[in-house]
Formats: structure tokens, C-alpha cells, sequence
């Protein structure tokens, strides 16, 4: 029996379990508290946009947290996951750009082959900050120790591609001028660019309820989070398709997670962008785009563009309590 407090749009997504159904939610949307429910930080209000488009949007694909994110359902293990999305990636012949936490998961006996198999499949990695250390949390002076800390593992499996991109943990980058003019100069110096996020619909907040739902078995709940999970990643892109500005479309840089529900859901994910219209792009040439300047140039005022606040997507998130 379903639950009465299920929405329309999930009873919706129950009948025939269908991979592909698509439905938008019309439960009352919430503005999401922010990447990890962390108050102040997250997405940020960017300079307004133009109304042009193009024909083409573009989208680079970039994963956070390699190679470890969210608890493993069970029969998962992190290499797998990471098989998964190179699968999908490789099918819609997508680039993606990952960035390495290499002081996570370390009691897992995978998480180094998962990171190999990311590189082997040609895909960039950059720094994520050893422990994932936020600089509001733990201070400028040890973030700038986190960030050096994941150098040498980092440099070892990037090979002699570029590895000086960096994303804040958290999407934080210090919430005083002093914290965060601190990390940028520290950045700065060690050679990195920052690699910015336009887009976004918290997919890290989907992993845990479907370890949940894979548990208990819970096919109905996995169908639900499946077509809930495509209706707010649509939300969000059509977000971003109406904030256009400087007359222009401006490259997306969509942020997103080696989860579990992440490498299950790919899939469906790209053909939604391909059926909206958008192409896929590596990060350098999302971000080759001027509206980038301040991200990729730290001689810049920051913080680098992001686009939230006012004209952030209105996202329903995972069902409460679902599977719990």
C-alpha cells in the first residue's frame, strides 16, 4: 500500500516501474537549504544572464567526491559505481572532469581502484581537498593544509594531465572577506583555477534514501526517487536555460557526485539534457568563457560565479522518510 502523503507526481512514476517515465512534481516546492543542508553556504546569486540562446546549450559534467560519497547499497562498491558512470558517460559520449578527496574512504579496499578506473577511462581529475575540509569550519591556515595534503596522491593519478582545478568542499569558500581572501591567495599560488558551479539539484541528497530503498526492497520507493530525481534535475536545467544574460548563452558547469543513485540514474540524466537540447562539453571550455574570468584568473576579485540565490531552481528533494 502506498503512503497517503505520497504527491501526485510519485504515484504517477508507481504504474509499470518505467525506466524512462518523466514526471514534474506538483507537490509544494522547497527552496533546498543548500549543498549538505549547510546553512550560508551553497550556491550563490550570479551577475544576471542575457535572454539569447542558442541552439546548442552546453553542459560540462563535473563529480565531486572520488572515490568515496554516501553509504554503498547493498552488493555496491565504489569501483563499480565508478564503472557505472564511465558507462554512461562513454554512451553519450560525455566528458566529465572529477575531483579527488583522497583522504576518503580509506577502509575500503576499492576506493583506489575506483579512482584508477576513472583515469583509465581518460577522465581529468582535480583537488578536492584531502579530508574534505571546509575553511569556515576548520580555518584558512588548515584548509590550505588540506588542499596540499592531496597533492601527491593527486598528482600520481592525474599523470600529466592538468590537476590544478579545484572545488571547494561544500561549495564553501569562506563566509568572511578574510577566510575567503585567504584561500583564494593560497589557491592562487599553488597554481589553481577554480572550478565554479552554474548548476545543480542537490543530487547528493538522493544517495542515501535509495541505499534505504535498496535494503528494504522497496521497488515502489526506488520508482519514486527515480522519477523525482529527473524532475528536479529538469527543473534545475530549465533554471538555468532562462538566466542567460550578457546577451548570450553562458556554458553550465553541472555539479554532481560518485553516489550510487547518481551512477543508477545517469543514464536516463544525459538523454534528459540530449532530449532539452544540450550538448556536453569538457570543464576547461565550459569555463573558457569570459563570464568565468574570476574562477579561472585568482588575480580576479572573487568569488567565482555560481548561480543560485533569488534565481535559485525550486527543488522537491527525496520524498521524507522514504524507506526509513
Amino acid at each position: 500500500m502506498m503512503p497517503r502523503w505520497w504527491p501526485a507526481w510519485a504515484v504517477a512514476a508507481l504504474p509499470g516501474l518505467l525506466p524512462g517515465f518523466l514526471v514534474v512534481a506538483d507537490a509544494q516546492p522547497r527552496s533546498p537549504a543548500g549543498y549538505h543542508a549547510k546553512a550560508g553556504t551553497g550556491f550563490q546569486a550570479s551577475p544576471g544572464r542575457g535572454k539569447t540562446r542558442s541552439a546548442a546549450p552546453a553542459i560540462a559534467l563535473t563529480f565531486d567526491d572520488i572515490p568515496a560519497h554516501c553509504p554503498l547499497p547493498p552488493g555496491e562498491t565504489r569501483i563499480g559505481i565508478v564503472r557505472k558512470i564511465v558507462t554512461a558517460l562513454n554512451h553519450a559520449d560525455a566528458p566529465a572532469f572529477g575531483f579527488l578527496n583522497a583522504g576518503l574512504g580509506l577502509d575500503d579496499p576499492t576506493t583506489a581502484a575506483a579512482t584508477a578506473a576513472w583515469r583509465a577511462a581518460g577522465l581529468s581529475l582535480g583537488n578536492h581537498g584531502y579530508a574534505h575540509a571546509d575553511p569556515d569550519r576548520v580555518g584558512a591556515a588548515a584548509f590550505a593544509v588540506d588542499v596540499a595534503r592531496n597533492e601527491a596522491a593527486l598528482a600520481t593519478a592525474a599523470g600529466r594531465t592538468d590537476w590544478h582545478w579545484f572545488r571547494y568542499a561544500f561549495l564553501s569558500e569562506g563566509r568572511t572577506p578574510v577566510v575567503r581572501e585567504a584561500a583564494r591567495a593560497d589557491l592562487k599560488v599553488r597554481g589553481y583555477k577554480i572550478a565554479a558551479v552554474t548548476m545543480g539539484f542537490d543530487d547528493s541528497k538522493w544517495n542515501e534514501p535509495y541505499a534505504a530503498c535498496v535494503v528494504r526492497g522497496d521497488r515502489l520507493g526506488i520508482a519514486a526517487l527515480e522519477a523525482g530525481f529527473l524532475a528536479d534535475a529538469r527543473i534545475a536545467a530549465d533554471t538555468a536555460r532562462a538566466r542567460a544574460i550578457v546577451g548570450r548563452d553562458i556554458p553550465d558547469v553541472l555539479l554532481m557526485h560518485v553516489g550510487a543513485f547518481d551512477a543508477h540514474m545517469l543514464p536516463r540524466l544525459l538523454d534528459l539534457y540530449r532530449r532539452m537540447g544540450f550538448r556536453f562539453v569538457t570543464l576547461p571550455a565550459a569555463q573558457a568563457d569570459p563570464f568565468y574570468a574570476a574562477a579561472t584568473d585568482l588575480s580576479l576579485p572573487g568569488p567565482p560565479p555560481s548561480l543560485a540565490g533569488p534565481a535559485a531552481p525550486r527543488l522537491a528533494g527525496p520524498l521524507p522518510g522514504l524507506c526509513s
